[in-house]
């Protein structure tokens, strides 16, 4: 989990992934750059913390998933809108059905939560991946996806604010099993910290530069 300034809703994250995630013994892995006392409240509840600087949500969710030990390894925001009891379905899709990565689909019709306007960036981010890929996904902004570590630790990972629409194209290019799952979505908890026109930048400068080969390995986007 990423975290920036979560004090009201963190120790609701964090018990219900360690509830959800009970049978499967859960490590909780905090990247924080908060200025509030979330970061103690996450590590009186058992959670790994990472302290860094504010650089972006997809460099700090990048840095959890590498620093994190499980065998599966599950990603969430931390402002409650991911539902943590969908932590089960996600794991029967890769222990039960093979899968190497799945990712969480927000975009159905029982999601009346989310902004017009981000739905309406979601679902033209995500027109783009199936036109440009074929890549059969409906939400690929999603923050809630569940991948295998060494899916993780195999691919050699560029991107920051647009990071999870490269969890579910270069998972999928590499070879790997990936589908999507329908999952709810709530009200966000806290103020938004996210800026839409950077993050929008991020998203058609990554899916169109990557499918044409104008994105420079190594450069952060």
């Amino acid at each position: 989990m990423p975290t920036l300034n979560e004090e009201g809703v963190i120790a609701k994250v964090i018990g219900d992934a360690l509830r959800c995630g009970a049978p499967w013994e859960p490590e909780i892995v905090v990247v924080d750059s908060s200025s509030d006392s979330t970061p103690e409240i996450a590590e009186s509840l058992g959670a790994r913390v990472i302290r860094q600087e504010p650089r972006g949500h997809g460099l700090a969710l990048r840095a959890a998933m590498l620093a994190a030990g499980g065998d599966v390894i599950v990603t969430s925001d931390c402002d409650d809108t991911y539902p943590m009891e969908c932590i089960p379905g996600f794991m029967d899709l890769i222990e039960k059905e093979g899968y190497d990565a799945v990712s969480g689909c927000r975009m159905h019709a029982g999601n009346r939560s989310m902004p017009l306007a981000n739905k309406v960036g979601n679902r033209s981010f995500a027109a783009l991946v199936r036109l440009l890929y074929g890549i059969e996904t409906h939400d690929v902004s999603t923050g809630m996806h569940a991948v295998r570590r060494n899916v993780v630790r195999s691919i050699s990972w560029e991107s920051n604010y647009s990071f999870p629409a490269e969890i579910i194209i270069k998972t999928v290019r590499a070879g790997y099993r990936w589908r999507e799952m329908d999952i709810p979505y709530r009200e966000r908890v806290g103020e938004v910290t996210l800026n839409r026109w950077r993050s929008g930048k991020a998203y058609i400068r990554f899916i169109v530069g990557g499918r044409f080969g104008f994105n420079l390995q190594g450069k952060v986007i």
